[in-house]
């Protein structure tokens, strides 16, 4: 809660350092982990596949971008976001949002930078082969004004915008006892949100009915789910859902894991993202009716709250990512594409610098790197599109330790990609593969690595399809054929 708080509000500074302070950590100490006696790790991982999980999402892979961020649209950036497989961009920016005027292109009390305007944000997304979610201004808009943003995406410019979501955080009005979210309606209750989501979505699917509207739910499990706000009669998901269920098309939720060490935080993907899933769908499948099988989930924006830039973080990424899409998400979108620092909390992490900067590219604050070089997320993100792409089949993939986890894809030609991720940062992992469903070649495969700390992705024939060496905190791709 208190990153969330922080960064709403950092935002509401002023120029010089909305952009540096607008995800910060929650205080978590961020010290190297304790160097133990080398210890060989084994593991096994069996694939299963005929075992579908779902299809990897032409979104499923997403990125946010602020209005504040004067490098959204870098030349750099269309290029950047293509390589990484990005399929979604959503825009204007988290709690921004919730302030932001379309037409003028202001944000209350905050900072807009120049070229960021919604048309030239357009021209980025289209170079990069993605397509946009925008965040509709619920705190301080109205119905008229998101339809009229319809209107002028989709009809006069012919832009084909399909998602809408209706606010961002909307819980954090102060209804439960913490304000981060500009709400300037009388009421702030979860049955007045609902109610006006619901003229939003009439306003807005009166202009293109085939337009997507979302819904901002509480994460399950994270505060405030499951309390009762002043003036309503249940918790938000469920009045949410029981009033406005019938005339929406997806659930938003946000994670934010509070890893409370490297360790810790390397395993929320398993721990936390399966039961948040399920708990969601179940809540979709009771409130929403005969229109719950048309109901997605898209969990528009994720992150670590601490090792921001360094390896645990960029091992992190992918299995976020994978995790929330096995589990049904159709859009996982990372916070933030630029993000900065003020520079204040440089610490070292596993030999390498950590700038407390939420970006996946640095924003050339003074004391990072040139201007859109990657950190570690993003070439951890970008180890996905060597295991497969929108349209392949994820398949079950089963690890016999903790120390990795396992994810695989069945492509559509046939062929398997199985990723493995080494959560150990001193330590190889030996890892014995074993398949049902498929039978690979005997050809040595082609096996992609991101290694710790290192600043490219490299490629080899090695190992084999049965036996892969996967080096302390790393991820390696394995690609096989029939």
């Amino acid at each position: 809660m208190r990153r969330l708080v922080h960064r709403y509000r950092a935002r509401l500074i002023g120029p010089a350092v909305a952009v540096s302070l607008a995800v910060a950590g929650s205080g978590a100490a961020v010290t190297p982990s304790a160097q133990a006696a080398p210890t060989a790790v084994s593991a096994s991982v069996s694939v299963e596949a005929g075992r579908a999980l779902a299809q990897i999402p032409a979104a499923g892979v997403g990125m946010n971008v602020a209005v504040y961020d004067g490098n959204m649209n870098h030349t750099a950036v269309p290029g950047l976001l293509k390589d990484a497989g990005t399929g979604m961009v959503r825009y204007p920016g988290g709690s921004y949002a919730d302030g932001y005027h379309w037409q003028s292109h202001t944000v209350e009390g905050g900072y807009v930078a120049p070229g960021t305007e919604f048309d030239t944000f357009m021209g980025t997304v289209r170079a990069a082969g993605a397509q946009p979610i925008i965040t509709a201004n619920y705190g301080s808009g109205t119905p008229g004004e998101a339809a009229a943003w319809v209107r002028y995406a989709n009809v006069t410019k012919g832009y084909g915008v399909k998602y809408w979501e209706i606010g961002n955080e909307v819980y954090g009005n102060g209804l439960y006892g913490a304000t981060w979210e500009i709400d300037h309606h009388a009421s702030k209750t979860a049955t007045t949100y609902a109610t006006n989501l619901v003229q939003y979505a009439t306003a807005m699917k009166a202009v293109d009915p085939s337009i997507r509207i979302g819904a901002v739910l509480t994460t399950p499990g994270a505060w405030p789910d499951g309390i009762t706000g002043p003036g309503d009669s249940a918790d938000w998901n469920r009045t949410v859902l029981s009033i406005a269920g019938s005339r929406i098309d997806f659930v938003i939720v946000h994670h934010y894991p509070i890893g409370n060490s490297q360790a810790d935080l390397l395993g929320k993907p398993q721990a936390e993202i399966p039961t948040m899933a399920a708990t969601l769908r179940s809540l979709i499948n009771q409130y929403t009716g005969s229109n719950a099988p048309n109901v997605g989930i898209a969990v528009t924006e994720v992150n670590a709250n601490a090792y921001k830039n360094t390896s645990p973080n960029g091992l992190f990424a992918p299995d976020e990512y994978l995790t929330w899409m096995e589990n049904g998400a159709f859009t996982v979108d990372w916070w933030n594409l630029h993000n900065g620092t003020d520079c204040a909390h440089v610490t070292t992490v596993e030999g390498a610098t950590d700038y407390d900067d939420g970006g996946i590219l640095s924003s050339g604050a003074s004391c990072e790197p040139p201007l859109n070089t990657p950190f570690p997320p993003y070439h951890g993100t970008r180890m996905i599109t060597k295991m497969g792409a929108p349209g392949d089949t994820l398949v079950r993939a089963t690890a016999s330790t903790s120390l990795v986890s396992a994810h695989a894809v069945r492509r559509t030609n046939g062929d398997l990609g199985v990723m493995l991720i080494n959560k150990d940062p001193a330590n190889d992992a030996t890892v014995t593969l074993s398949y049902s469903g498929f039978t690979p070649s005997s050809a040595t495969p082609t096996v992609y690595s991101y290694l710790k700390n290192a600043t490219s992705i490299g490629s080899a024939t090695t190992g084999s399809a049965t036996r892969q060496t996967v080096p302390a905190y790393s991820i390696v791709v394995v690609q096989l054929h029939r």
